[in-house]
């Protein structure tokens, strides 16, 4: 089994699952504002949620935090502060530990920014999407082109340096030149990180009952590659299948996730994944989904809706799952780090996805192929126990 001599780097997740309108393709634990937002309520729960999972970190020092949603925006600068600052009293930050807040452009101004700032969030990552009217409005999203650019400068106006911007390519009837036109529209704004991902059809969804008009396969490859030319080109290094950085500016808390470290998750529906060195275990948990739900039962051991122990097998696929997604792979070193498990493990698998043209060896690194890149789906299927029938990969 597991044997832990050292614990991997330790993250926090902190959900806010309100938003001022629930979008047709969002499958995300989300929920539109009907009445007041209870924000001091909220606060109050987080905060005894964090209280009860101390005890599983006694001695551990946060290396980043991130505030998603939802619409984290919705809450005013004072609750973010108030939320930072009590947590900084329970855990320990690593000094220069990266704190995100997502944003939506249609709820801030630059003085919302600039508290945030003063509270201490020094990175942004703002949803745009996409900077044209008609295409912002086949996917539902409140706010305009105008707006989302007029947000990103209020931002630096703010103080803000440290920014992502989330654009999508994909969108209904949309066109490469469409496609292409927002990534230079981004690039010319300069933010550190962008991250460009396809719209994708999830369950649940009323993209899912109500398809819209989608660019077809070849379509969206080609919008792909010269995307990510482009974005090369201006200096912005693709580090995982859909972010793209400045030198120096991956996201330090998603790395952490893809490489299979350690997180903390509070709030609504949020996720957690620990590992006990004192007992060799690895726990992943996640939290009752609806808000109302949690706010009732925070202060209790309802709030965990699911807790699974992680099985070996478990273990090796996750991983995959997530290190398979960042261009640099992964070594034997960093999987026995994340893992405790010697890479013996894994090691017939490797060999059989490098015989099939999914994986290579490279100075060291094991990593996917071009093929295996856009395949990634089939290349897990691989890493499957022969016991699993299948695996189920976003």
């Amino acid at each position: 089994m597991f044997n832990f001599t050292a614990t991997p780097p330790l993250a926090l997740y902190i959900h806010i699952p309100w938003c001022v309108r629930k979008c047709p393709y969002c499958d995300f634990n989300s929920h539109e504002v009907r009445d007041n937002l209870p924000e001091d309520h909220y606060l109050e729960a987080l905060l005894a949620d964090l209280d009860q999972e101390l005890p599983s970190v006694w001695g551990r020092t946060l290396d980043s935090l991130f505030i998603g949603g939802g619409t984290p925006s919705l809450f005013s600068a004072s609750g973010i502060n108030q939320l930072l600052s009590e947590v900084r009293a329970r855990i320990p930050l690593r000094p220069g530990a990266e704190i995100t807040l997502e944003a939506n452009p249609g709820t801030v101004d630059q003085a919302r920014f600039s508290g945030y700032r003063e509270a201490g969030i020094n990175r942004l990552s703002l949803g745009v999407q996409s900077f044209q009217d008609g295409l912002l409005t086949a996917i539902g999203r409140i706010h305009d082109g105008s707006e989302a650019l007029a947000a990103i400068r209020a931002a630096r106006r703010a103080g803000f340096e440290n920014i992502n911007l989330d654009l999508m390519f994909g969108l209904p009837a949309q066109t490469t030149a469409e496609a292409l036109l927002d990534l230079r529209t981004a690039m010319d704004l300069q933010p550190t990180h962008l991250s460009w991902y396809e719209l994708s059809i999830e369950p649940n969804t009323w993209f899912y009952r109500h398809p819209p008009p989608r660019p077809a396969d070849d379509a969206l490859w080609e919008m792909q590659v010269a995307g990510r030319s482009l974005l090369e080109a201006a200096g912005y290094s693709r580090y995982e299948i859909s972010a793209y950085a400045q030198q120096g500016r991956q996201c330090r808390h998603n790395l952490n996730y893809w490489q299979f470290g350690d997180y903390l998750g509070i709030g609504a529906g949020a996720h957690a994944k620990i590992s006990n060195a004192a007992t060799q275990t690895i726990i992943r948990t996640t939290k009752v989904k609806h808000p109302r739900s949690y706010l009732e039962q925070a202060h209790s051991m309802e709030r965990i809706s699911s807790s699974t122990v992680l099985s070996v097998d478990d273990v090796t696929l996750e991983f995959a799952i997530n290190s398979l997604r960042l261009d640099s792979g992964f070594t034997k070193a960093a999987f026995t780090a994340a893992t405790s498990l010697p890479f013996a493990t894994i090691e017939s698998r490797v060999e059989s996805a490098i015989a099939n043209e999914w994986l290579i060896k490279d100075k060291g690194f094991i990593k996917t192929t071009e093929k295996g890149q856009r395949y990634l789906n089939e290349l897990l299927q691989q890493w499957l126990p022969e016991s699993s029938p299948h695996a189920e990969t976003r």
